[in-house]
């Protein structure tokens, strides 16, 4: 379509109302208005607004790989012929549930390639992500009708949600989340990413899978250190937004580390239920208003300032929940310091990390400047505000801008003087 030079001399507005089309002078587009607009007598200016909904669906299924189940097919169109499916696979997950899995696909007559990768944070990387590419293009999908699929913790997650965000410009894909921290936290929103010149995460974008299931008997198979790593994205939902949470952990913390949340017992059963539909909701309640990050005072960035450099530089001894623990822990005392929570509840914060066999401390916090380079870090991420989230007693939170190298120097002081959650020493 070709555009003559206009004519009149007052402002062209077209868009989708039909009042817009005719010429009538405007003083401009809302800012939520779509359409195209046009500002010049020679049409040499153009504005472009449009919107693109966005919708995906997480749903707890146990027992998924059941033969009689379905769900795995849900996303994709129908298909003409047989199933098709690119099937990416944690290499721990597949050596435990590989057989089960190809049983399941087979039963159902599906059409499948299946791409074994290594994955942990030092392999979170592009290369991760071509070799990935490379072996669907040997494969061959329609990317619309057959979504790929990744079976796996948060780390392969975030790789195959990349894959899939560039793969042609946009391919759907369906997560399958085995390990605690996955069904709670990386399995739910909408981040990709992997790790790039010594940052985390620092190539990525956001595009949220069309379908995530969660079946919690892929935690049986954890250690006990892996449901810790998990329960520390947990905790941080009952710290800024749920007491009720926080009340769960601190009376049954245990119970679910014992148990692996497969309740073994009636009341094991019940309280893992709870937990994990409460930190799901949580995290889904910050998530949904602000998906695309406009707004950067985030809640859910509590236990995050400090732990992406702490967590890089300590690779491989922390684990990602282990690092954003240390980070609440530290900023619980910053709290503290401020007024903001009591020493009881501080105490009480130290005291679940405590029985959820987390750490409260890292060597490295003893590097001030490591601490200072992290804050700069995270204002330049937060559009030059700190923009820290703090507790504000147990179940709230408040924002501040202007922590100081000397309030943390104190706030580690402070926090060595308490001790090691882990252990349960003075360190």
């Amino acid at each position: 379509m070709s555009v003559s030079p206009i004519e009149d001399s007052s402002q062209l507005v077209t868009g989708t109302d039909p009042g817009l089309s005719r010429g009538l002078p405007l003083t401009g587009p809302g800012e939520d208005e779509a359409g195209l607009y046009t500002f010049s007598q020679q049409v040499d200016s153009w504005v472009v607004r449009t919107s693109k909904p966005v919708s995906y669906e997480i749903r707890i299924r146990d027992d998924l790989f059941g033969l009689s189940r379905t769900d795995l097919f849900d996303a994709g169109a129908a298909p003409e012929g047989r199933i098709r499916r690119f099937v990416v696979i944690d290499a721990d997950v597949d050596l435990l549930h590989g057989d089960r899995i190809r049983a399941y696909l087979d039963h159902h007559d599906a059409e499948y390639e299946i791409c074994v990768v290594p994955a942990n944070e030092t392999l979170k990387d592009f290369d991760t992500a071509a070799r990935i590419v490379r072996e669907i293009d040997a494969f061959g999908i329609d990317r619309r009708r057959e979504p790929v699929i990744v079976i796996g913790g948060g780390v392969l997650m975030d790789i195959v949600g990349l894959v899939g965000s560039l793969y042609r410009r946009g391919t759907p894909f369906v997560r399958v989340p085995t390990t605690l921290i996955g069904l709670v936290d990386a399995g739910v929103g909408a981040k990709t990413g992997v790790n790039f010149n010594g940052h985390k995460n620092r190539l990525g974008t956001y595009f949220p899978a069309e379908l995530t299931l969660l079946d919690r008997a892929f935690l049986a198979t954890l250690d006990r250190r892996h449901i810790g790593n998990g329960l520390a994205e947990i905790l941080k939902i009952a710290l800024i937004k749920d007491a009720r949470l926080f009340g769960l952990l601190e009376q049954y913390g245990p119970v679910l580390l014992d148990e692996k949340f497969q309740g073994v017992s009636e009341r094991g059963d019940l309280v893992a239920e709870e937990v994990l539909r409460r930190a799901i909701h949580g995290m889904l309640e910050e998530l949904q208003p602000n998906l695309w990050e406009a707004k950067l005072e985030r809640t859910v960035d509590y236990g995050h300032t400090f732990s992406p450099t702490v967590e890089m530089r300590a690779l491989p001894e922390l684990l990602h929940g282990e690092a954003v623990c240390v980070d609440m822990a530290l900023t619980t005392v910053l709290g503290w310091r401020r007024g903001l929570i009591s020493a009881e509840d501080r105490d009480r914060v130290l005291a679940v990390m405590r029985g959820l066999e987390l750490p409260s401390w890292d060597p490295l916090l003893d590097d001030p400047s490591l601490l200072t380079a992290a804050l700069q870090d995270t204002v330049r991420h937060r559009n030059g505000k700190q923009r820290l989230p703090l507790p504000h007693g147990i179940g709230g939170a408040v924002f501040v801008n202007d922590v100081t190298e000397d309030e943390i120097t104190r706030a580690v002081r402070d926090l060595r003087e308490l001790g090691s959650a882990r252990s349960g020493t003075h360190v």
